[in-house]
């Protein structure tokens, strides 16, 4: 006699028989993920159902015993990492504040930062970075802490990275490595982008590694192909090294013509003598907010390290109602990776282009002097030595009064403010009046009533000293370029005898 069996039934004994038949019905099994629990009811906005089909895990080929059938959704999983600092020169507190800016570029960069050591030492080691001895004891710290990354204060050789790999056995990058990874991330618009990969391929052409496959050699050059070779061709690491050259070839004309055009702008606000003012300043001291307190330009801010990398220009005007251009710059940080610099510097050339720097500094940052000056040295790099400066001591509402006294005691064009409450905000921009170039021809003229547009360029462009209307048009004292002074010079009354 034979006994029906129930679909379960069924089913139990096709999983202990025939699991991998199991395995194959549940791929093919559109509905698999569908759940009354979750399908049959709304509980607010969800993702497409192709969306969620595809992140759903499928009965059957899971290591697990329960079979698992609801959908389930993914979660980020930070990187664990340990930081490592060497200690060369200075005092104890810079390497401390040096390690917790790496620290704050980590968790900038997406991860989770569990311990950091510093070793001193006179200069780093040229194997392992910290010495073989330190090297054992950071494989032991990264056990105890399941790390999964080491991330190092410092710019690595790839001989440095390959023998701390070996010792520590988990991935280990530099800061170099984590400021480019933070840049390839914040970068949005298409120059920006170009200038990035351009730095990263720079960074990774030398530390290309290969083993296996991309160290063996292609089929060399003989007629017909086959066996007919006649010497061993480039390996595949060779290749990829020349096709990196190839790509950043083809970056630097793309950068180059986005160049070209950024020139035309500058080129016709030069025509126009408008004036221009560059904020520069360490990442995260506030340069955003300051635009959008001086402009209203809605720029993005937020409490991270590179959080704006494209440059963005914005029309200002002065007190008086003189206008000018007010241009946000990339953030600079401590040892700034050369190919940064050199990749950016079509947009750090906005810096040297410009009339007048608003140089923004961090006032409640713990060491505001070592951002002025890791400043500075890249404004040296570009050539921007001798645009004239304002020193703005922004978040002056948070900072220690003591700090801003010594800051506004030692840099004597200085000036607190806060982007965030407004403070000090109309005495800035009374002093960018002052500072900002003059024109250089001042002229009187008798403009007539029909020529109303010359009377309206002169508060644009110049400045008016007096005006006063008459009788046969307006009487304008004003300076001027020499271009409207030009225009101006025929209604220069004539003086009675």
């Amino acid at each position: 006699m034979t006994s029906s069996s129930s679909p379960s039934q069924d089913k139990q004994s096709l999983v202990q028989n025939h699991p991998d038949r199991l395995r194959a019905d549940a791929l093919m099994e559109e509905d698999v993920a569908w759940s009354h629990a979750i399908d049959g009811e709304w509980d607010g906005d969800q993702f497409d159902r192709s969306d969620r089909a595809a992140l759903r895990r499928v009965a059957g080929l899971s290591t697990e015993l329960q079979d698992v059938t609801e959908v389930e959704y993914r979660q980020l999983r930070l990187e664990r990492v340990v930081l490592v600092g060497v200690w060369t020169s200075g005092t104890a507190a810079d390497a401390d504040n040096s390690i917790a800016e790496l620290a704050a570029l980590a968790e900038t960069a997406g991860a989770l930062v569990l311990d950091g050591v510093i070793q001193r030492r006179d200069k780093a080691d040229p194997a392992t970075y910290i010495g073989s001895g330190k090297a054992n004891e950071l494989r032991d710290i990264v056990l105890e802490t399941g790390a999964d990354t080491v991330i190092c204060d410092g710019e690595l050789s790839p001989g440095q990275l390959i023998h701390l790999e070996d010792v520590v056995k988990v991935k280990v990058i530099d800061r170099t490595a984590l400021i480019l990874d933070i840049f390839a991330q914040h970068a949005k618009s298409r120059e920006g982008k170009a200038q990035v990969a351009l730095a990263q391929m720079q960074y990774m052409l030398p530390r290309l590694r290969g083993w296996g496959q991309s160290l063996s050699r292609q089929m060399g050059g003989g007629k017909g192909g086959g066996l007919a070779t006649r010497g061993p061709g480039e390996t595949k690491i060779e290749t990829d090294r020349r096709r990196i050259r190839e790509k950043m070839a083809k970056m630097r004309r793309e950068i180059a013509a986005l160049k070209t055009g950024r020139e035309i702008q500058r080129r016709e606000r030069r025509r126009k003598k408008v004036p221009s003012v560059a904020i520069a300043g360490y990442t995260n001291a506030g340069k955003s907010s300051l635009l959008n307190r001086l402009t209203g330009a809605g720029v993005l801010v937020e409490n991270a390290l590179f959080a704006t990398l494209d440059p963005t220009v914005r029309r200002a005007e002065t007190p008086t109602g003189r206008l000018y251009t007010l241009a946000d710059t990339v953030g600079f940080v401590r040892h700034l990776p050369h190919h940064l610099v050199e990749a950016f510097r079509s947009t750090m050339e906005e810096v040297g282009d410009s009339d007048l720097i608003l140089h923004v500094v961090d006032g409640a940052h713990p060491a505001p002097e070592e951002q002025l000056a890791a400043v500075r040295e890249v404004i040296r790099d570009v050539g921007a030595t001798g645009v004239p400066e304002i020193v703005v001591i922004n978040k002056a509402d948070a900072a220690d009064p003591l700090v801003l006294q010594r800051l506004l005691r030692i840099e004597k064009r200085s000036i607190a403010v806060s982007a965030r409450t407004g403070q000090g905000i109309d005495e800035l921009l009374a002093l960018i009046d002052v500072e900002l170039p003059h024109p250089s021809v001042e002229i009187e003229a008798l403009v007539p009533y029909t020529h109303g547009r010359l009377v309206a360029r002169a508060y644009t462009d110049g400045e008016v000293i007096s005006e006063e209307h008459t009788p046969e048009g307006t009487l304008l004292k004003v300076r001027v370029h020499e271009e409207l002074a030009a225009e101006l010079a025929p209604y220069v009354p004539t003086a009675t005898v």
